[in-house]
């Protein structure tokens, strides 16, 4: 799941990150591991943090499109914090990258759960990677996506 983000964040990083001015190049594979950890970690606390619902809601299609979904706006505040915190970006380029970067991988990666001729992601394992810890949630979701 993890490697899946960060291939997501690499291939959208070239604006936001790769190609942005206000981030030195030394700081690039800085900034892309940082921007997938925090996407991970965000996704974790959203289906932790009583999110899980919104977070099924995303993934099932429901509830509006990803960009203006409740989870993305959490991940994206969380990329902005991690991003501000570790590595000292102001909050303008933070906001920026997490803005431009948050929306495209989450769509990316919920487009890949419900392909079923990609088996890269799953509903199921996408639950479980980030600890949706409703017993069969996993499971209970790869029924909801045909076995994916």
């Amino acid at each position: 799941m993890f490697e899946t983000i960060m291939n997501l964040v690499q291939q959208h990083a070239g604006q936001a990150v790769t190609n942005n001015p206000a981030v030195p190049n030394e700081q690039n594979d800085t900034v892309i591991q940082t921007v997938s950890n925090s996407i991970m970690k965000g996704l974790g606390q959203q289906a932790q943090g009583g999110g899980l619902g919104s977070l099924l809601g995303m993934v099932t299609g429901q509830g509006g499109g990803v960009n203006d979904h409740p989870v993305t706006q959490g991940v994206q505040q969380n990329v902005q914090q991690d991003l501000m915190s570790k590595l000292g970006i102001s909050p303008q380029v933070a906001m920026s990258i997490a803005g431009a970067l948050v929306p495209i991988v989450l769509n990316k990666l919920m487009h890949k759960a419900n392909d079923p001729n990609d088996s890269s992601v799953d509903a199921g394992s996408l639950m479980n990677a980030l600890g949706g810890q409703g017993g069969g949630l996993g499971s209970m979701l790869g029924g909801l996506f045909g076995g994916k």
